[in-house]
């Protein structure tokens, strides 16, 4: 099946390799737990007024929905090269620190820019498809971007790592 660049999933390889543990871990070890408390719930007997296998069930399903989903990124991964452009290189990329500096406020902020699956913006971590990081990527270091947004903002490239 060919991939379109909309279905692609960018992570890190620390990343990549977080979502390969959890799925690991929700097939060898949840599924069985899951598959123990249903087990459980069955043997209280009457299971039309079983709360506990209600909630088994429910379990089972939020889990196999986490599968499902977690196979589907992985089958779209795309790596990020954060050694992209090479040391040096001024280009804002997926997977570079950037320093920007907001124009209107006066302020500098430093982002690292990854795949949505690992935003964390209140760590520094923003995706790759926000409003500043679309504006910024595939720019150079020193440019001066504009953002588009509710209340759009200019921007400085200060430093790209």
């Amino acid at each position: 099946m060919a991939q379109n660049e909309s279905n692609k999933v960018y992570v890190t390889i620390d990343g990549y390799n977080e979502l390969k543990n959890e799925h690991y871990n929700l097939i060898h070890v949840v599924r069985q737990e899951v598959r123990e408390e249903l087990a459980a719930a069955r043997s209280q007997g009457d299971l039309s007024e079983n709360a506990d296998y209600d909630a088994a069930r429910d379990h089972q399903a939020k889990v196999e929905a986490r599968i499902r989903e977690l196979e589907i990124m992985l089958e779209n991964i795309e790596i990020i090269d954060e050694q992209k452009g090479g040391k040096g290189s001024k280009i804002v990329r997926l997977g570079s620190t950037v320093t920007i500096k907001d124009l209107k406020e006066n302020e500098e902020a430093t982002y690292t820019i990854v795949g949505s699956v690992e935003a964390d913006p209140f760590n520094g971590r923003i995706s790759n498809v926000c409003k500043v990081a679309k504006a910024i990527l595939e720019h150079k270091e020193g440019e001066i971007i504009h953002v588009e947004c509710e209340d759009p903002y200019d921007v400085q490239i200060v430093k790209v790592n």
